[in-house]
């Protein structure tokens, strides 16, 4: 069984408030100082969920995506120490700043490089925008089926049927592979990667694919060809105005109170 794993590095999202700074002018996320970047965290949960597949099956290989700069070596990296076998980077300048779509045409591009891809696996969505779109443009773009906010994951033969989670309760379906298929939280906790396993990830050699290498046209890569056109990137500014209603009495206090609510037009 072939199956791929796309991660991805994201800016902690434990960063503090008043640590995290946005360029308006630029639309971007400046990096915050002394704060390294982290494995988004639902796609831990996708690369235990590929690990379970393959030691029930007893056989099988597990390639990790990611898409970003060279500092993303430690998503992949990080999955590799968890039991993955085989690493690919997606870097190039056109990677920059392009958006979940774009991000998407790239990823189903060095999948189909990959080639014979039983099935793909993600976390249900990254962490810093938290879109999850990901995983339906991959599956769109592959012309594969797409079962997203996995819980649970069993296969017999070519079909594997999933528990999804959904907002009153869970879900389960069938679907053959070839197929997409997006991991929730609730997938459970991942495996801890062991010291040794963690040393022998650091000797793995990443491959570098660039834009050329997955033969993008000119206009599927790049900042200037974004699908989704980001308007602004801005920290909202909250501003709230307290006021004591008076009152000799609660009754009297829920009088003026009421009064204050009229007068706003508020009831």
């Amino acid at each position: 069984m072939n199956i791929v794993v796309c991660v991805k590095q994201i800016p902690d999202p434990e960063t503090p408030a008043s640590q995290f700074a946005v360029d308006e002018a630029a639309k971007r996320v400046i990096p915050a100082q002394g704060i390294a970047p982290v494995v988004n965290p639902y796609d831990p949960q996708a690369t235990e969920a590929a690990l379970r597949l393959k030691d029930a099956a007893g056989e099988g290989k597990i390639t990790v995506i990611s898409l970003g700069e060279d500092s993303a070596r430690d998503a992949i990296k990080h999955a590799l120490a968890m039991g993955a076998d085989e690493g690919v980077l997606l870097s190039d300048p056109d990677f920059e700043n392009i958006d979940n779509f774009q991000t998407a045409v790239a990823l189903s591009r060095a999948i189909e490089k990959i080639g014979d891809v039983d099935l793909v696996l993600m976390g249900r969505a990254s962490a810093d925008w938290d879109m999850g779109v990901a995983p339906l443009g991959v599956a769109e773009q592959l012309e594969i089926p797409c079962v997203t906010i996995a819980k649970s994951m069993e296969l017999d033969g070519d079909t594997l049927t999933v528990e999804r989670v959904l907002d009153d309760g869970f879900q389960t379906v069938e679907v053959d592979l070839p197929a997409v298929v997006s991991i929730s939280n609730e997938f459970g906790e991942p495996r801890y990667p062991q010291l040794r396993q963690i040393m022998l990830a650091a000797k793995k050699t990443v491959q570098v694919w660039s834009a050329d290498d997955l033969e993008l046209e000119d206009d599927e890569a790049g900042e200037d060809n974004r699908w989704l056109e980001l308007e602004a990137l801005y920290i909202p500014q909250v501003e709230s105005n307290v006021e004591i209603i008076e009152g000799d009495s609660p009754e009297e206090q829920a009088r003026n109170l009421a009064l204050k609510l009229r007068e706003a037009k508020l009831i």
